[in-house]
């Protein structure tokens, strides 16, 4: 059997470099000639010879049920070489592996309770048997890790791949877990932002045509998007890009962990939701949800008050996605995290808004506009590290 690094570890360079991204695209997702053109920004005619010459060494191979080879799935052949995606979030902890001869969506999962919030020293043994757990049950083992993405609910900086300034709880300006999982697994990690890697993903495998524009939200702890033109992530200069979460809604509102006021972290982060609830309780602490994830079963149970903090959760998002929609104009909005358990309860207060506050022309029937919950979740993220993690090796 044939083994991934043979491909991945050797350098590159010109008609190889292609050569290496086609294959690692390949990795990614299985597609056709032309999606994989559009992926890769290489010509049909280069895209086109390469697949003629890797099926040869029998490194791919061409499904083409009828509809001729350039219009088949090309996927790769089997072969020894696992892609791992992690996602840290607050308080848990998400795994994905997958060899990479194998269907995007034939992924082995784990996940823990146990998130950056107990701090990376306490985090990191954790997270390292989560990948070896993911690794074992795929048959095959950690020296056949080939790539390794890392998520993280915080601002990175694409130039440094570091946490960007301000660095802000639970993290440390000096913690660097992206550089201490490269030290144990002998594999590069690469790190960025979770919200980009959800977004990153949806655009990547819940469409067999291309979406050229594609918000993802993620809504937990806290709310941030990811921005995705083409096949390319809106990250900004300094990795800031998509701090919707930041973005002031109440002017004269909440104190924020950024130092701001009145951010829309303060209005429908999960502990603005839970304290609401908390609130409608005076004198008994009966009923209070503890976590978001209780607050949304208990709205699904019909608990009245449940369910309108997250209707009004729906409305304040609606809201400052409608400021979106009127800069950027996207396709498609994907609501992930947490809070998207919520579906109808957040998803139609949320569209009224939209329809109120956007230019009728980019969200209204007609606009080829869609605004729903992702399907890839609740492992949306790690997904999306694990793209980035296999998409990083083109460079090395």
């Amino acid at each position: 059997m044939r083994e991934a690094r043979e491909l991945l570890d050797v350098p590159a360079q010109g008609r190889e470099w292609n050569r290496r991204r086609l294959i690692i695209e390949i990795m990614v997702k299985s597609d056709r000639q032309s999606q994989l053109s559009r992926r890769t920004g290489l010509s049909g005619g280069q895209v086109s010879q390469t697949i003629q010459d890797l099926t040869q060494e029998g490194v791919v191979e061409v499904d083409a049920p009828g509809g001729g080879r350039a219009k088949g799935k090309v996927r790769l052949s089997r072969m020894r070489g696992v892609a791992v995606g992690v996602d840290l979030g607050f308080n848990h902890t998400s795994v994905v592996a997958r060899p990479v001869g194998e269907p995007h969506d034939r992924i082995v999962v784990k996940r823990d309770d146990f998130g950056a919030n107990a701090g990376i020293r306490r985090l990191l043994p954790n997270v390292l048997r989560l990948v070896r757990e993911a690794v074992e049950d795929t048959n095959q083992g950690m020296s056949d890790v080939v790539s390794a993405g890392l998520g993280v609910p915080r601002m990175v900086d694409p130039r440094t791949g570091r946490f960007a300034t301000p660095v802000l709880p639970p993290w440390e300006p000096e913690d660097d877990p992206a550089g201490e999982l490269t030290a144990e697994l002998g594999v590069p990690v690469v790190m960025d932002n979770d919200a980009n890697l959800g977004a990153l993903a949806e655009q990547t495998y819940t469409s067999e045509e291309a979406v050229e524009h594609v918000v993802y939200v993620k809504a937990s702890t806290g709310v941030g998007i990811g921005i995705v033109v083409g096949s390319n992530l809106v990250r900004g200069q300094r990795g800031m890009a998509g701090e919707i979460g930041h973005l002031t809604i109440e002017p004269n509102g909440r104190m924020c962990l950024c130092g701001g006021r009145g951010c829309l972290d303060t209005v429908i982060g999960a502990e603005a939701l839970l304290d609401q609830v908390k609130q409608s309780r005076r004198g008994t602490n009966r009923d209070v949800p503890a976590t978001l994830t209780e607050l949304v079963l208990k709205a699904h149970n019909e608990d009245a008050v449940c369910k309108r903090v997250l209707q009004d959760a729906g409305r304040a998002l609606g809201f400052a996605l409608a400021q979106l929609c009127n800069l950027i104009n996207p396709h498609r909005i994907v609501i992930g995290g947490e809070l998207a358990e919520a579906r109808s309860l957040l998803l139609e207060p949320c569209g009224q808004e939209l329809a109120r506050f956007a230019l009728s022309g980019s969200v209204a029937p007609g606009a080829d506009f869609e605004l729903r919950t992702s399907t890839l979740s609740p492992h949306t993220e790690a997904q999306g590290a694990l793209i980035l993690g296999l998409r990083s090796r083109s460079s090395k």
